[in-house]
C-alpha cells in the first residue's frame, strides 16, 4: 500500500476474498477509513473528531486517495447525520452502490474479521456509547447472534432518556437522577447522599418536565451512559470534562478494589439486576442495582468496594445473557467489542466468566474496540451482502 503524507496504513489479512474492492469510511468518532481488494484491508490512521474542520479536511483527503483504487462498493455507518455517512452519500456513486451498515453489527464483523473467522453465527456484544439501531432509536448495551451478512437483536439494556440529549453526556447527573427517579421518585432527592445533595431541585424539576413530555429527551440503551450514571452517583461528581471521563475514574477506583489485609464490606461481590424476556428480546433492567449501590453509599461502605461490585455485575450481565441465547441458539462463539471493552478491568472481569461458561471469545488484537475498528467491520458487512 502506497503511503499517504508519509503516515503508514495497518494491514489486516483478511479471512474472505472481497468480490469488489470495497471503500468503509467509517463513524463519526475516532474515524478510520478502510479499503480493502483482494483478501487484504488497510485501516487508516485515526480521524478523532470529523466535526472538526481539520479532521474532516484529513478525512476528505484521505477518501479522494482511496477512490483513486476505484472501489466499486462504498460503505457506511446507519447514521444520516454522521459527517462520514453525509460524505459517502455526496460521492458519485454512478458506478458505485452505497452500503448503509448498522453501527453494533460493523462492531462484531470488525472483531470477527480480525480475528480471521470465516462467515459463520456468534453472539455479539456490543457496548458504547451509542449508535443509531435499525429501528431508528440509540443502541448501545447490545447483544446480538450474527454473522457477516445479517444481524438479530437479541437483548439489550433497559432504555433511558438522555435529558438534554448531548448535554446528558457532558452533565451526567441527569442520567443518574433518572434512575434514582424511577426508584424513588421525587423522593430521591432526600436520600441524604452527597450526589443527591448537589442537585439543584429547580433544575431538576425542569429536565423532570421534559422528561414526563417526551421533549428532548431521546431513549437510549446505552452502556456508556449505565457507567456514566453509576459513576456520577458512586463519585459525586456532576460534570465530564469529556465522554466517558467519570466511568475512566470509576475503573481506576475499582481496579484498587481489596488493598491486602482489608475485606470487602459490601453484601457480596456483585450487585442485583433482571433479565426481562419481552417479544423474543431480552432486556437488562439495572434498577436493583441502582436500589444496592444506594443502599451501599447510605452505609458508607468504601467507594472502591461499591465500583467494584458495579463492574462485577456487567461482567456476570455479560455471561448470563450468553449462556441464555447459548441455550436458545446452540452458539458458543462469543465476539466482544465497541468502545466500553476499553474499560481493562471489566474486560478482565467479563473474560474469566466467560471461559468458566465454557465459550470460545474473540477480542480485538490489532485495532481498538473503539470506533476506529469500525470500518473494517462495515467493509465485511457490504461485502457479504454484495
Amino acid at each position: 500500500m502506497q503511503q499517504l503524507n508519509k503516515v503508514s496504513y495497518k494491514k489486516i489479512q483478511l479471512p474472505f476474498k472481497v468480490k469488489k474492492a470495497i471503500l468503509a469510511v467509517g463513524s463519526q468518532g475516532k474515524n478510520a477509513l478502510c479499503f480493502a481488494e483482494g483478501n487484504s484491508a488497510y485501516v487508516s490512521p485515526v480521524h478523532p473528531d470529523l466535526s472538526s474542520l481539520a479532521d474532516f479536511l484529513a478525512f476528505q483527503k484521505a477518501v479522494k486517495f482511496f477512490l483513486k483504487k476505484d472501489p466499486k462498493i462504498i460503505a457506511c455507518d446507519l447514521h444520516p447525520e454522521y459527517e462520514s455517512t453525509k460524505y459517502a452519500r455526496s460521492l458519485n456513486l454512478a458506478h458505485r452502490r452505497l452500503e448503509s451498515v448498522q453501527h453494533h453489527h460493523a462492531h462484531i464483523a470488525s472483531c470477527m474479521a480480525e480475528n480471521n473467522l470465516k462467515n459463520q453465527k456468534v453472539i455479539g456484544v456490543a457496548f458504547d456509547g451509542t449508535g443509531l439501531g435499525d429501528d431508528n432509536t440509540l443502541w448501545g448495551a447490545e447483544f446480538l447472534t450474527c454473522d457477516y451478512k445479517n444481524f438479530t437483536r437479541r437483548g439489550h439494556l433497559k432504555t433511558i432518556p438522555l435529558l438534554g440529549q448531548e448535554r446528558a453526556i457532558r452533565e451526567p447527573w441527569r442520567l443518574a437522577a433518572i434512575w434514582l427517579y424511577w426508584l424513588y421518585k421525587d423522593r430521591f432527592l432526600e436520600l441524604g447522599l452527597t450526589f443527591t445533595k448537589k442537585i439543584n431541585k429547580q433544575k431538576w424539576q425542569v429536565l423532570k418536565n421534559m422528561y414526563l413530555a417526551g421533549f428532548n429527551s431521546p431513549s437510549a440503551s446505552s452502556m456508556g451512559r449505565l457507567f456514566d450514571a453509576a459513576a456520577s452517583l458512586i463519585l459525586a461528581k456532576s460534570r465530564a470534562g469529556f465522554e466517558g471521563e467519570l466511568a475512566i475514574k470509576l475503573e481506576k477506583l475499582a481496579a484498587g478494589h481489596l488493598p491486602a489485609g482489608r475485606q470487602a464490606k459490601t453484601h457480596g461481590t456483585s450487585y442485583r439486576f433482571n433479565i426481562i424476556k419481552k417479544d423474543g428480546v431480552y432486556i437488562i433492567e439495572p434498577l436493583p442495582m441502582f436500589k444496592e449501590i444506594v443502599r451501599d453509599l447510605k452505609k458508607g461502605l468504601p467507594k472502591e468496594d461499591i465500583a467494584s461490585c458495579f463492574h462485577t455485575a456487567i461482567a456476570k450481565m455479560i455471561s448470563r445473557v450468553c449462556v441464555i441465547l447459548r441455550k436458545d441458539t446452540r452458539i458458543n462463539k462469543v465476539v466482544l467489542s465497541g468502545g466500553v471493552f476499553q474499560n481493562k478491568l471489566l474486560l478482565k472481569l467479563s473474560l474469566s466468566l466467560l471461559y468458566k461458561q465454557g465459550f470460545k471469545v474473540f477480542i480485538h488484537q490489532k485495532l481498538s474496540s473503539n470506533d476506529s475498528g469500525i470500518a473494517l467491520g462495515q467493509l465485511a458487512i457490504a461485502n457479504f451482502r454484495s
